[in-house]
């Protein structure tokens, strides 16, 4: 809805009747042109269609309805290059820190900044157990004796916890094309932890403790991330 053909569609067309006098290859020239030939003809034809099947959807003060749109999307571009200046400050700031983190899985520009933001000087935590017992990812242990339990930590740091946990999801996401693992030791662990008998959510709790050490690592030593060699075994 938000992208560069859909903005300058919808600022040229905000109502379906703008589109009344327009032909299929007027329409598809436009949508080619914007799209640097993403769009086709046959897209032309399908919005045609649609607006010609719904017939007439006009209301009162249309025109001001029109007028709204359009400043909608002077609003969205006008947010968008904001945000690209933001992220060129954010970069720069980064590349003054020297960290890393983007070399890693899943973990792109503003992932990195969060991480840094929520964790701030990595050597006031003395090693990656205080990392997760900060981020809330380290299990409470409870009992006596010879009965211990574990119970999940509802303390620590929530905002680096969820960002932990979709970290954590990224790793065994799998590529749209080949369906192949974007992270196949943490793919490959993840179905280790799965095999053991762990639920999803247990599985991915597992990835997220492996996480704080990888995070506590890069940011110790600023070092590039490196995917861990698989073996076939474990990869199979």
């Amino acid at each position: 809805m938000d992208g560069k053909t859909a903005l300058a569609f919808w600022h040229k067309y905000p109502f379906p009747t703008r589109l009344t006098s327009v032909g299929v290859e007027e329409l598809a020239g436009y949508l080619r042109e914007l799209s640097n030939n993403g769009l086709s003809t046959k897209k032309a034809e399908q919005i045609l269609t649609l607006i010609a099947e719904d017939g007439d959807t006009s209301r009162d003060f249309q025109d001001k309805r029109d007028f709204i749109v359009q400043g909608l999307v002077r609003n969205i571009r006008f947010y968008e290059r904001e945000i690209a200046r933001i992220e060129n400050e954010i970069e720069s700031l980064m590349k003054q820190l020297g960290f890393q983190l983007e070399t890693m899985t899943g973990i792109e520009l503003v992932t990195a900044a969060e991480l840094v933001a929520e964790i701030g000087d990595i050597h006031r935590f003395a090693s990656p157990d205080k990392l997760a017992r900060f981020a809330g990812i380290a299990p409470i242990v409870a009992g006596s004796g010879n009965k211990v339990r574990y119970y999940k930590s509802k303390q620590g740091n929530r905002e680096l916890h969820d960002i932990f946990k979709a970290l954590a999801i990224r790793q065994i996401a799998v590529t749209r094309t080949k369906k192949e693992p974007r992270n196949p030791y943490f793919h490959a662990y993840y179905e280790q932890r799965m095999a053991a008998g762990k639920t999803k959510q247990q599985a991915i709790v597992c990835i997220m403790r492996k996480l704080a050490n990888v995070i506590y690592y890069l940011m110790k030593t600023k070092s590039a991330y490196v995917i861990p060699v698989v073996s076939s075994n474990e990869a199979a």
